[in-house]
């Protein structure tokens, strides 16, 4: 099985350039060899996150998301893909919270990290900043995608 990855990049202030999450996360899976088929930037507003989301099923069998998945009123990831999910992997946020906790202490309170299965495809959203996109991806999402991939589809 061939890991596909796209990555959706939520913000309304970020552009490629200044994006930083989403290039580490593209690098680190181009170093285990792990193909990206393309990164987008997203704005924050559900409706246009779950069509992203949506069409990139179609092409990948892992979505990436990364930003819009803290508190403030802005922050909809978790809202818009949450109720797509047909399974949620929740030792995955659990997974996250507890190696951030190493890193940022009791502040991981914040994270809402998700990790779930769409139609036997994973998709996982994650912080935006850098460190907890290199975090989830080098952590957790490289060393257990295939397994995921492998349980979803069956």
């Amino acid at each position: 099985m061939s890991v596909r990855v796209i990555i959706l990049i939520i913000s309304t202030s970020r552009t490629e350039k200044e994006d930083t999450a989403g290039k580490v996360i593209s690098s680190l899976l181009h170093d285990s060899s792990i193909p990206v088929i393309r990164t987008k930037i997203i704005p924050d507003n559900i409706e246009k996150i779950q069509v992203a989301l949506k069409e990139s099923l179609e092409e990948a069998n892992c979505i990436i998301l990364t930003g819009g998945t803290g508190i403030t009123h802005d922050d909809c990831t978790i809202e818009a893909v949450e109720p797509l999910l047909e399974k949620r992997l929740d030792g995955f946020g659990e997974l996250f919270r507890m190696k951030s906790y190493a890193e940022v202490g009791t502040r991981t309170v914040l994270s809402r990290a998700l990790g779930g299965v769409i139609d036997g495809k994973a998709v996982f959203c994650i912080p935006g900043s850098k460190n907890a996109a290199e975090l989830a991806t080098r952590e957790i999402i490289i060393p257990e995608i295939l397994h995921i991939l492998t349980h979803a589809s069956r």
